[in-house]
């Protein structure tokens, strides 16, 4: 009999050793396998509004199709001025602008259209994947555009995208992910990632920034 005790007092101490060492380890992988699942989604996210922006500079608007972003990025181009040549300090000293420089031939000032994809994203990315988020099995990002009139009475273009921390954390323990957005909706903030906004003129900021 005091054998068996025994016996079973050791199988509780291990098994009360391994529910400590496991209380203690589960919050540790979470934030381990958030951090990097909030990187990859941030990363999409940039890219996102890289494209916006250069959408925008091209048809002064942003867009609220994943569709149109793509397309754009896919067969669009963008206008760069290729410089040649720079005024020198005898020229300035000589009253000789950048215009009359070249007018005069003394430098050269040529635009040319390159890919939006290579501006952008590079032949590397797969722009298709663009819409998607990450670890969400192709649930696509939120995303809208609009124009708002701010305080001072000026006229912006916004874009938002975003998603919540239940898609992209999708599958991590439920607690936590619980505990995040607790504590965003204590601070009044998205209980997510976000880029962008459609309420106030943000400079695009993303909400990790």
């Amino acid at each position: 009999m005091k054998t068996v005790l025994q016996i079973v007092l050791v199988v509780v101490i291990l098994a009360l050793g391994y529910f400590i060492w496991e209380s203690i380890q589960k919050p540790i992988r979470f934030q381990q396998a958030y951090n990097y699942r909030k990187a990859k989604v941030i990363e999409n996210l940039e890219n996102i509004r890289d494209a916006q922006v250069a959408y925008k500079s091209v048809y002064n608007r942003f867009t609220s199709s994943f569709d149109t972003l793509v397309n754009f990025l896919k067969t669009d181009s963008l206008p760069l001025i290729k410089m040649e040549g720079t005024l020198t300090d005898s020229m300035i000293e000589a009253g000789i602008t950048e215009l009359k420089a070249i007018a005069m031939g003394l430098i050269k000032r040529d635009t040319i259209n390159i890919s939006v994809m290579d501006t952008i994203v590079g032949n590397k990315y797969n722009v298709d994947s663009l819409r998607y988020v990450p670890f969400s099995k192709n649930t696509e990002f939120e995303m809208g555009s609009s124009s708002i009139t701010t305080i001072s009475g000026v006229n912006v273009q916004v874009f938002e995208a975003k998603t919540p921390n239940d898609v992209y954390l999708n599958g991590l323990e439920p607690q936590e992910i619980i505990n995040l957005n607790a504590i965003a909706a204590k601070l009044e903030r998205y209980p997510g990632l976000k880029v962008g906004s459609l309420e106030e003129a943000n400079n695009n900021a993303g909400n990790w920034e």
